[in-house]
């Protein structure tokens, strides 16, 4: 299959090209030519098969015309090495819990499929080292940082505001060492993006090295999230729960709910979409105004979502053919505050037990607010509490315990690289690499 830039002006590239330059040469994200809708018989048994069943019906959908079967349904199989339940919350509200993957987060699928698609063609072509660039706000760097470890011929630079990641989310990317390197960025998280997009645009630095990117930007990354929402449908469908489906998707960069989306657009049965965010209101105000109007990330107690620019909305404009009508017919939208969202962790945990993490809990709060006679809603549970643990505990006055997994990262030694927010001192860096 090939893949087209949303800004119009570079080459159609194939899968291969897609996934090992991330970027397109016109700074623009790249879109698959055409979006195949899957048969109705997969719709009619979705909910007696496994998640790898329906994740590799979806992933062939995608990559079957460039990866051999028994390749890509490796790759799947062994991404999905973890299960992500649908938990009942209240009587029509089900958390889908993403967080059962490496890092207790739900971009492990994406980061890992990533990581084994690279290889594969790295493989294929007998290429040299690639050198993976990604700008994190939280979960996103640990994900990547841990799919990509020790994988041959590739090494990760994670580049994360300082300050600005919880605790234990830095442990997960700055203590690993061996091909994983974390950068220390004095700013927020659109400055790090930022410094991630222009070295792909850079003359010198293409000539020096190969660059590519693990953010939801790379088509290989953003895609299998599209898996999660057809295995939630799996779920409800078994319930008798999916005929006025809603899902809410809590977004900062939009990579999880485009992948959404384009599951949509793939026949996926889900009645509509909520995009929850928190203060970085950028493309709520977008579904009020027909405006996108970027500006500067503001730092909330819900980091992975403090995004003032989400580079994802240029694929949901294009998979809409750039009508803001269109956008609002599939998705509505809710914003809340530092203060909204600790009184939906606190309402939650005392109404039926659950402990939302600062990203779940704007997602159940807009499907509370949201949902209407007759519908049930899902929304993700993005993370873990526990890695968050001083803002859930400090809500709660409660002390969560932390699992297993993030202990093993917290007994590490950090490691990073400081670094400025101008573009020329994280170019000099690089080029001494």
């Amino acid at each position: 299959m090939n893949f087209y830039s949303t800004n119009g002006q570079a080459p159609i590239a194939t899968l291969e090209k897609a996934v090992v330059k991330g970027l397109a040469e016109d700074k623009g994200l790249y879109m698959p030519e055409r979006i195949k809708n899957l048969p109705k018989e997969f719709y009619d048994n979705i909910e007696n098969l496994s998640f790898q069943e329906i994740a590799y019906t979806v992933a062939d959908a995608f990559f079957g015309e460039d990866v051999p079967a028994e390749d890509l349904k490796r790759i799947v199989y062994d991404t999905l090495a973890f299960d992500c339940p649908c938990v009942k919350v209240t009587d029509n509200i089900y958390s889908l819990e993403l967080f059962h993957g490496p890092t207790l987060a739900f971009k492990d699928v994406g980061a890992r499929f990533m990581a084994r698609l690279l290889q594969f063609f790295l493989k294929k072509e007998g290429a040299g080292k690639v050198n993976v660039l990604v700008a994190t706000s939280g979960d996103t760097g640990s994900a990547v940082a841990n799919g990509f470890l020790g994988v041959e011929g590739i090494h990760v630079y994670v580049l994360y505001p300082k300050g600005k990641v919880s605790p234990i989310q830095e442990c997960q990317f700055t203590t690993l060492g061996q091909n994983i390197t974390a950068v220390e960025v004095d700013g927020v998280f659109d400055d790090c993006q930022a410094l991630v997009k222009n070295a792909f645009i850079d003359a010198d630095l293409k000539a020096h090295m190969q660059l590519t990117s693990a953010n939801s930007i790379n088509v290989a990354r953003f895609l299998p999230q599209a898996f999660y929402y057809f295995y939630a449908y799996a779920q409800m469908k078994k319930k008798g729960l999916a005929d006025q489906l809603v899902v809410c998707v809590p977004s900062g960069n939009f990579g999880n709910i485009c992948s959404a989306l384009f599951g949509k657009r793939m026949g996926l049965p889900v009645k509509r979409f909520i995009a929850a965010n928190n203060a970085n209101d950028v493309f709520f105000k977008y579904l009020q105004t027909g405006k996108y109007e970027p500006k500067a990330s503001v730092q909330t107690i819900a980091n992975a979502m403090d995004v003032g620019d989400p580079s994802n909305f240029a694929r949901v404009y294009e998979l809409y053919g750039k009508s803001h009508a269109a956008i609002c017919a599939n998705i509505s939208g809710a914003t809340y505050t530092d203060a909204q969202i600790a009184e939906t962790i606190k309402e939650v945990k005392a109404e039926t037990g659950y402990v939302c993490d600062p990203h779940g809990a704007c997602g159940y709060r807009a499907l509370k607010e949201g949902l209407k006679t007759g519908e049930t809603g899902v929304f993700l549970e993005t993370a873990h509490p526990a890695k968050f643990k001083d803002t859930v505990d400090r809500i709660l006055g409660d002390d969560i315990e932390i699992p297993a997994k993030l202990q093993a990262f917290m007994k590490g030694t950090k490691q990073s690289v400081p670094m400025s927010k101008d573009f020329a001192s994280f170019k000099e860096y690089l080029m001494a690499q």
